[in-house]
């Protein structure tokens, strides 16, 4: 029997969620992890294989609550955590012990009192050993994150002339760039604000990306007023209208109306009743609608969301964090 390799931990990487329920920690990163000393002889040995190879059981990722969470919240992470973990393992080892060749344990072929002094066995390693369970949760969710990475990829790949070549989004950054990230951003959005910061940064130190901005408002209706205010400027002014008004939504404080929002046009030397007038064209509606069902598509269901290069990110990531994701794709490249 084979170690294993490595498991997954938790990094805080959040989103604001399409129905507005507090922010979780979405995405993952995965270290290398000394792998398991297995016993090889006895039933124990049949015990691990089950809880390390088992892989058709159903697992929901767990995701870590950012520290406003409230004391109800995380006790009930902890308890959905032991659940499934006890569940994953036992359901893991017996399934995959019953199908075992007959020479190395047949389930089936057991007495009743053959078959209970094996579930006690089991259970009796677990208790010696209750570490195990996380890291079966731990191979099971790494192999679960693998296949949704691969599902990503291909998305990106169908979705490739909506993402990068729309004709509508704003560009910033270096056109030209060998790196482009797409983010989809709603201006009510916390973790959205948090990015614009990143973004701003990444764009200054690194002359190599291209940043794209689609616009994805899904939190609220001052989200919708934002949005289209903004495609309304683009529409009308440019792109230069965009990115100022872009600049000044992504700071914004206080309440959001269409008057709060001429003004801000107004403030910025632009014709904010103007802009205010077209919220409603027809091109902006399609704009907005091709923007959402470009995030249906790619199952993203909230802001802020990364397409960078071919790797999709759901949450905020710190500037490190994002530095590291493209020096890779540059080494791929």
């Amino acid at each position: 029997m084979s170690s294993l390799s490595c498991a997954p931990v938790w990094v805080p990487l959040a989103c604001c969620k399409v129905n507005g329920a507090r922010a979780r920690v979405l995405s993952q990163a995965r270290v290398p992890v000394a792998g398991w000393q297995r016993r090889a002889n006895g039933i124990n040995a049949w015990v691990i294989a089950g809880l390390c190879s088992y892989t058709a059981h159903p697992v929901a990722r767990v995701c870590a609550r950012p520290s406003g969470a409230t004391k109800q919240e995380r006790t009930n992470d902890m308890t959905f955590t032991r659940t499934l973990a006890l569940t994953t393992a036992l359901t893991a080892g017996l399934t995959l012990a019953s199908a075992l060749p007959g020479t190395a344990l047949d389930l089936s072929a057991m007495t009743d009192d053959e078959r209970n002094a094996f579930r006690d066995e089991v259970r009796a390693y677990l208790l010696d050993n209750p570490e195990v369970l996380m890291e079966a949760i731990g191979v099971l969710e790494q192999r679960q994150a693998d296949a949704q990475d691969a599902m990503d990829v291909d998305l990106v790949k169908v979705n490739a002339d909506a993402l990068f070549n729309d004709g509508y989004s704003h560009i910033s950054g270096n056109p030209d760039g060998d790196i482009t990230i797409v983010e989809f951003v709603d201006y009510q959005c916390g973790y959205c604000r948090k990015s614009y910061d990143v973004l701003q940064e990444l764009v200054e130190k690194d002359k190599g990306v291209r940043l794209i901005l689609k616009e994805f408002p899904i939190l609220s209706e001052a989200s919708m007023l934002s949005a289209r205010y903004a495609i309304s400027a683009q529409t009308q002014f440019g792109e230069d209208a965009y990115a100022a008004l872009h600049d000044a939504l992504i700071t914004l404080r206080g309440n959001v109306t269409t008057e709060s929002l001429i003004k801000l046009g107004n403030d910025l030397g632009l014709d904010g009743q103007a802009i205010a007038d077209g919220m409603d064209a027809p091109e902006v509606d399609k704009i907005l609608a091709e923007n959402r069902a470009l995030g249906q598509r790619l199952q993203i269901t909230g802001t802020p969301a990364f397409v960078m290069h071919d790797t999709m990110a759901r949450g905020y990531m710190p500037l490190e964090q994002m530095e590291q994701i493209i020096a890779a794709k540059r080494e791929e490249s």
